[in-house]
């Protein structure tokens, strides 16, 4: 006869292992709605999506995280009989609803808190009108945008999701600048919150309090195994496992140019790279006259629509006024007026655009669109997004993007590079564990139990 101690060991030692990971169940239920306009491959990942309840997809630009999000959306509304809120970028959501129409699904936006439609989509800056009760699941499109927004529409989204049984996140960037940015996407989802998850996979450098370093254990696969359980992350068909033909990036053409300042810096007799957050903003804005300039000139002599992306008001003021037939989108724009102006662009009745990532940078297909310039900063999510506007799959043209520095920005560009490279290996590992355990999900054989010690 077992002692209540015994009864109370886990099965084996499989399962505690599992236990000790943190390996996220399941909590939704099997497909009602599946239909053929999808790919094989964002099939599999819908359907996962579906079974999981409450999951990430890390798709890339062009994999069709639309369709895949509005399908999940779909089954959500026929087994909750409710409807299911999808929150975008401004601007984002007319795009959406497009799709939505193009695949026969009942999809609106709605801006004043009403429930437009069984999808009703709106912009992440609505989402106070809104009340979460009336709504059986929600869709976060571009999640990534989430750490961009103050804290008050940070709380928000969180608290939002966290009252509804069924969740969605998609973004084509899950961890760009670190592995410890999968904290929030856990935490919005109801796993573990993002300190639960530097506690258990991370220590802390001791000597910069910004820096967590991934604890051996954890990097030897248990951290992204306990990733794999809530997430699925592609960039590209084959990654899950699929032979989709159409699926080739073109060719992007980076070109950096530097250019020197014709004002001196006062601290120096010759211009040095800055060193500094300060120096570098110094730098910037000392060399705005002549950064405009040269990004002008490569805008206006490329044959076709060109976006130029910048980051300081005094930027984008110059280039609207350098740049023949453009638009600028600032963020003093009202909404209306920045989706007017998007779509005129979008359309063609403007064949420049002048705009900051922040404002652009997340959710928006301008594959009409093959030139870019671009103003280097610290953040790559914001160079990937911005980029990935116009290189994406389905653009037929070369991409090109002139990169515009001062001399005194070296160590902007060399930080950049650093970042895109740390991203790449990250989405390449999760991009392997998710691969491996799919294959070990099928092979998986019935084990034989062992006995472990209860006080383990």
């Amino acid at each position: 006869m077992k002692t209540k101690t015994q009864s109370a060991q886990p099965r084996s030692y499989v399962d505690f292992l599992e236990r000790k990971t943190h390996i996220e169940n399941n909590a939704g239920f099997d497909p009602l709605y599946m239909p053929d306009f999808l790919f094989p491959f964002q099939r599999s990942l819908t359907e996962w999506a579906i079974r999981k309840g409450r999951a990430a997809i890390f798709a890339d630009c062009g994999l069709g995280k639309t369709p895949m999000q509005l399908v999940w959306a779909q089954n959500v509304v026929e087994k909750t009989c409710k409807p299911v809120l999808v929150l975008t970028p401004l601007a984002v959501g007319s795009q959406t609803v497009r799709e939505a129409h193009k695949f026969g699904i009942n999809a609106a936006q709605s801006r004043d808190g009403k429930i437009a439609a069984p999808i009703t989509i709106t912009n992440y800056q609505q989402l106070h009108k809104f009340d979460w009760q009336k709504f059986g699941g929600v869709v976060c499109d571009e999640s990534s945008i989430l750490k961009n927004f103050d804290g008050q529409i940070k709380g928000q989204v969180t608290d939002f999701m966290s009252k509804l049984p069924y969740r969605l996140l998609c973004t084509a960037t899950a961890a760009p600048n670190d592995h410890i940015e999968l904290g929030t996407s856990s935490e919005a989802l109801g796993y573990l919150r993002r300190v639960e998850m530097l506690a258990q996979y991370f220590n802390h450098d001791g000597g910069d309090t910004s820096k967590w370093r991934i604890k051996k254990h954890a990097a030897k696969g248990i951290f992204w195994q306990w990733v794999c359980s809530w997430a699925r992350a592609v960039k590209k068909p084959s990654d899950a496992g699929f032979d989709q033909p159409g699926y080739d990036l073109p060719e992007l053409r980076t070109v950096e140019h530097v250019v020197r300042s014709l004002t001196k810096n006062p601290e120096y007799l010759f211009d040095m790279p800055a060193v500094g957050l300060d120096e570098q903003r110094k730098d910037r804005k000392r060399t705005i006259n002549e950064r405009c300039e040269l990004a002008a000139q490569l805008a206006s002599a490329h044959i076709g629509a060109s976006v130029s992306w910048c980051h300081l008001n005094p930027e984008g003021d110059l280039l609207a006024k350098l740049i023949p037939n453009c638009v600028q989108v600032s963020g003093a724009d009202s909404d209306e007026a920045k989706v007017e102006k998007i779509e005129a662009f979008a359309s063609g009745q403007a064949l420049n655009m002048v705009t900051k990532p922040s404002v652009c940078g997340f959710g928006l297909n301008w594959q009409h669109c093959a030139h870019q310039t671009f103003f280097p900063s610290h953040s790559y999510e914001q160079w990937y997004q911005a980029i990935r506007r116009s290189w994406r799959f389905g653009q037929k043209n070369t991409v090109t993007v002139d990169i515009i520095s001062s001399e005194g920005e070296a160590g902007v560009l060399k930080n950049l590079n650093r970042k895109a490279a740390q991203s790449e290996q990250m989405f390449a590992k999760l991009v392997e564990l998710i691969n491996n355990e799919l294959r070990i999900e099928k092979k998986k054989q019935p084990t034989n139990e062992i006995n472990i010690p209860s006080w383990l």
